[in-house]
C-alpha cells in the first residue's frame, strides 16, 4: 500500500531543514524532511492537530512559504505549497510578519 507522500507526480529531495509552522495561534517546531516543487513532508516535534492552512518557515533560508495541509499521519504531515516562497529577510508583507517573528524567536536572522 503506497503512504500518501509517495503519490507525488514531481521528484522529492531530502531537506533535513529545522523549519516552523506558524498559523493563527499556532507556532510549533517541525523538520522539514523533504521538498518537491509542489510540496513537502513535515515531521512535527508533537502531535499535534494542525489547520488546512498554515506557514512553512525555514529557519535556515529565512524564507516562509504558505500551504495547504494535504494529510497527516502520527508526528508527520504532508503539505502543498500555495505559490512561491517569500524571504523573511529585511521588509515583509503584513501577512507575514508573524512568520518573521517565529524565525527570530527560533533563532534565525
Amino acid at each position: 500500500m503506497n503512504r500518501p507522500e509517495d503519490r507525488r507526480l514531481e521528484p522529492r529531495s531530502p531537506a533535513n531543514a529545522r523549519g516552523v509552522v506558524v498559523a493563527p495561534g499556532l507556532e510549533l517546531g517541525c523538520l522539514i524532511v523533504d521538498l518537491s516543487n509542489s510540496g513537502a513532508r513535515l515531521r512535527l516535534d508533537r502531535q499535534l492537530a494542525l489547520p488546512d492552512r498554515v506557514i512553512i518557515v525555514d529557519v535556515v533560508q529565512a524564507t516562509a512559504v504558505e500551504a495547504q495541509v494535504v494529510w497527516r499521519k502520527g508526528q508527520e504531515a504532508g503539505v502543498k505549497r500555495l505559490g512561491a516562497g517569500a524571504s523573511l529577510r529585511g521588509l515583509v508583507p503584513s501577512r507575514l510578519t508573524t512568520a518573521r517573528e517565529a524565525l527570530i524567536r527560533a533563532g534565525g536572522r
